[in-house]
């Protein structure tokens, strides 16, 4: 059986999680299953990609948005003005990854904010399409946009993948999807010197809370500086290990431009001033972007994810392999991620308080803290064991390619 050449769409140039989640399923796919072809943002997802399969990276790759989170309004349509500046680019990517790669068995988007190129994308390479949806989308039956992009789904794709419960609820229930859940493998590696060099600072009595993720703001980074300045106005001795970064380079006139219309989502400037003014750097420590995440994971008490997406990250099922509990921003979390107070707490987005007095409180319960990451670990092997997991991506593969051909 001849390899199955699927065409995979990335719509952001950063690492992160969704391109590490590709990776991860693609990368546990038997060999010769699959011949994985790329069109990305350019940035450092690339070079990630480009150990599966060649790659074609476009200077912006065109997205329309109506995610619950950042649907456009008020300013955010002014983003719409970017989408449409990238469409030469998107289609000058498309072709030369025709040209490159020649025909597909099938176009795998890897976030529904990206079902206009695939619109493009099937007129070009002529296959079935599988749509990952890997935000919570908005679900405004009244928005016509919402109408919109359901349309396009029913349309445009044979095939729909949610990463989980949370994400497949904001989906039309008559709407044919899987859910397919996010995976990881824990790999043993030697030890990364940086990150063994700020680790051996930490406080041996402290209790240790992680945030991976970029520093933008969406993250919840300047929540988690304000509890961390609550937390340390109550005398408690709470370190903080952030494993992160801006997204994208800050600086330029389009940086100063994204900033001025109130666009501006990198936070690493304004955390560096927050922790010299509060004085805080001796208890928040910024490793930067590490590739060997279980160390940080293996020091951690607890690991926060703030975010304002109202949604469980991939971070919260990759702390878990390691036996630590997570605090989640998400008002309503669904069993297969987070079960509160069993494999975590779940809190209000946008809260420093209940930050502070979730973290405050396993820091006072401790045995409860690891008798959740032990829960939450038994939740992790059920629900994101990346073999598992991969082999049901890849049957999709199969029977949407094969029904096409």
């Amino acid at each position: 059986m001849k390899p199955l050449k699927v065409l995979c769409l990335h719509f952001t140039g950063a690492f992160g999680g969704a391109s590490r989640s590709l990776f991860e399923a693609l990368s546990e796919m038997p060999a010769k299953s699959v011949s994985p072809l790329f069109v990305t943002q350019q940035g450092t997802v690339a070079e990630f990609f480009s150990k599966l399969g060649p790659v074609v990276a476009a200077k912006g790759l065109t997205q329309f948005d109506n995610t619950r989170y950042s649907y456009y309004r008020g300013t955010r349509w002014l983003v719409l003005l970017r989408e449409i500046a990238y469409l030469p680019y998107t289609i000058k990517a498309l072709r030369q990854a025709r040209a490159q790669f020649g025909s597909v068995d099938l176009i795998h988007v890897n976030e529904f904010t990206g079902l206009l190129t695939l619109w493009l994308a099937k007129h070009i390479f002529d296959a079935p399409a599988l749509v990952h949806v890997r935000s919570v989308a908005r679900d405004d039956p009244a928005s016509w946009r919402t109408r919109l992009v359901n349309r396009l789904f029913r349309k445009l794709a044979a095939g729909i993948v949610a990463i989980d419960q949370n994400v497949r609820a904001s989906l039309p229930q008559n709407m044919p999807v899987n859910i397919i859940h996010n995976s990881f493998r824990v790999k043993e590696q030697a030890d990364t010197p940086a990150v063994s060099n700020a680790l051996n600072k930490l406080s041996t009595t402290s209790f240790k809370v992680g945030f991976v993720g970029n520093l933008l703001k969406v993250k919840g980074i300047q929540e988690l500086l304000q509890a961390a300045l609550l937390l340390k106005n109550k005398g408690l001795d709470v370190e903080f290990i952030v494993v992160g970064d801006d997204a994208r380079p800050s600086k330029g006139l389009k940086a100063r431009l994204v900033k001025a219309l109130g666009l501006q989502q990198n936070s690493r400037a304004e955390v560096e001033q927050f922790l010299d003014q509060h004085a805080l750097r001796p208890t928040f420590h910024l490793l930067g972007f590490t590739s060997n995440i279980g160390q940080v994971y293996k020091h951690v008490d607890v690991l926060c994810f703030p975010s304002h997406y109202d949604a469980p990250g991939r971070p919260i099922f990759e702390a878990a392999f390691y036996g630590v509990p997570s605090i989640v921003a998400v008002k309503n979390p669904f069993s297969d991620t987070l079960i509160h107070g069993e494999t975590g707490l779940a809190i209000s987005p946008k809260s420093a308080e209940e930050i502070a007095t979730a973290i405050e409180y396993l820091l006072n319960n401790r045995e409860n803290c690891s008798v959740m990451g032990s829960s939450a670990k038994a939740l992790a092997h059920r629900n994101f064991d990346v073999t598992n997991n991969s082999r049901e991506l890849l049957s999709m593969y199969r029977s949407l390619a094969g029904k096409h051909n």
